[in-house]
């Protein structure tokens, strides 16, 4: 299995909103497993979603277990049709996306969200969410809606920042 090219701005197709998922066989499941893969190997992703390697069909995947420092989480998820049926509260903080390699930015996102989404099988769930957690499934729902960080930054002037490395 190989690690999928990942879409970088300003290709057009990372504006493009995806489709719902209606189908749960088995070559989703390895799609996942590419994708999921493709994750990994990017450096210290915590998510990636879909439309980043082209495939425009409403799949995510965050995992936040391995983060520095230790935050509330529910390990490895793959979310399929994810929707944000609550939020609540609000904070600024810092981003970072495989598809935008050279930039972070301060963006303004809930800090507690509540979620359905389906699993590889079809399966709903419903996860309560807060934190760093929350940040990552939001930015993640983003891009299957076809919106960028950088689309939410307050002031591109002072809350977008040049990478230094990108590790």
């Amino acid at each position: 299995m190989t690690v999928l090219p990942i879409l970088t701005i300003p290709d057009d197709r990372l504006k493009q909103a995806s489709e719902t998922v209606s189908g749960f066989d088995d070559s989703l499941r390895r799609f996942v497993e590419q994708l999921e893969l493709t994750r990994q190997h990017g450096p210290g992703a915590v998510g990636i979603a879909a439309p980043q390697v082209g495939h425009f069909q409403r799949i995510a995947i965050v995992d936040c277990s391995n983060t520095r420092k230790p935050v509330p989480n529910h390990g490895n998820l793959v979310l399929i049709n994810p929707e944000i049926t609550h939020w609540d509260g609000y904070e600024v903080g810092r981003e970072g996306c495989l598809s935008v390699p050279d930039y972070t930015g301060n963006v303004i996102r809930a800090t507690h969200i509540k979620l359905k989404a389906q699993d590889v099988h079809g399966d709903e769930h419903e996860y309560e969410m807060e934190g760093y957690e929350a940040r990552a499934v939001q930015h993640e729902i983003d891009h299957l809606d076809g919106i960028l960080f950088i689309d939410r930054v307050v002031s591109r002037r002072t809350d977008l920042f040049k990478r230094k490395v990108y590790r």
